[in-house]
């Protein structure tokens, strides 16, 4: 950032990486944050013992400079609905205006070039079974540019989701933490069921995160306390969480990949567990398929990657094959793309 004398590491004591754009304050502002992405500028600042005013000055050159956005997403296990993972490979020349067509449809959540821009791979959410069939039998079926569709439905997140990355900087004490954190959702249950006001709610809370109340009351034309209500039953449930969408490559992460691991069934729950604690993994889930897990991954050079690949992954127990491809341009990410 601009006014930074020197390089940082995240947390100051070695329990983080080395991330050359920000200093620690910046760190604990985007990890409180990532904590809940609603919080206040004044609780943060009370944890963080700094004014209100340093911690929103913080946060819109953080937003100027790394691009960084508080995004509400909605979790699909409690809405009884699956997510998706759709691999693409096409003909060489259509994989980047097929990742654009897809990245505008509102049942994408991420979409990424990959294997030498003749992949496209696309986290999708099907909002039920016929738009899955329609979007899976039929479109991309019928789409001639399209070689092979192969799609995963996802088990089981061992990381990502409402386990934000950022917090794998440790930026915060656990006091600190314990201050932001929000309280645990409901254990899941029986599908919740959304009416017209959560759906636009979830709508405005989709492209920010910190929308206000009075812009929440607008969308859903409600009063204030209908709203809080909404809001606090929708996070409580669990159907609502935060997370941060941010440009990677301003933090020094130059080198996206994703691996696809063959693990024999007996060691699936230790291998996936064992990837989440691993602080270059962004996601990490069980899924269908050949290749039972899925994870997504950042590095500084592509040597950080080969020694990942070779040491961290060669060393866990069951994994009986892996897939790795670079990420060449991430289309999308998370449900907001802003304008072109």
């Amino acid at each position: 950032m601009r006014d930074r004398p020197h390089p940082a590491t995240a947390g100051g004591s070695g329990r983080g990486w080395t991330v050359p754009a920000l200093d620690p304050l910046d760190l604990k502002v985007l990890q409180a944050l990532q904590l809940d992405g609603r919080a206040p500028f004044s609780r943060i600042a009370a944890a963080l013992g700094v004014s209100d005013q340093t911690v929103a000055r913080r946060y819109r050159r953080l937003h100027n400079d790394v691009s960084v956005r508080v995004l509400g997403m909605t979790d699909e296990n409690r809405l009884g609905r699956q997510t998706w993972i759709v691999r693409l490979h096409c003909v060489p020349d259509v994989a980047e205006q097929l990742a654009d067509a897809l990245a505008k449809r509102p049942d994408t959540l991420h979409v990424t070039l990959i294997s030498g821009g003749t992949e496209v791979v696309c986290g999708m959410k099907p909002r039920n079974r016929k738009e899955r069939d329609e979007l899976l039998f039929d479109r991309l079926q019928r789409t001639r540019q399209i070689v092979t569709v192969t799609a995963h439905c996802l088990l089981h997140p061992f990381f990502g989701g409402a386990l934000g990355w950022l917090n794998k900087a440790n930026a915060l004490t656990p006091e600190q933490e314990a201050v932001l954190r929000p309280p645990v959702p409901e254990p899941l249950g029986a599908p919740v069921t959304l009416d017209a006001a959560d759906e636009a709610l979830l709508a405005l809370l989709r492209r920010d995160g910190r929308a206000t109340l009075t812009d929440l009351q607008r969308v859903t034309g409600q009063s204030e306390s209908a709203v809080k209500r909404r809001l606090e039953t929708l996070r409580s449930s669990g159907v609502l969480y935060f997370d941060l969408q941010y440009d990677h490559e301003s933090l020094g992460l130059d080198v996206g990949a994703m691996f696809w691991l063959t693990v024999a069934p007996h060691a699936l729950d230790d291998v996936g567990r064992s990837l989440a604690a691993h602080p270059e993994v962004h996601f990490a889930s069980a899924t269908t398929g050949q290749a039972n897990i899925v994870v997504a991954a950042r590095f500084r050079s592509p040597d950080e990657l080969y020694t990942y690949l070779s040491r961290r992954i060669g060393a866990l127990d069951g994994v009986q094959a892996v897939e790795s491809s670079l990420v060449l341009r991430q289309v999308k990410q998370l449900t907001y793309e802003p304008d072109r």
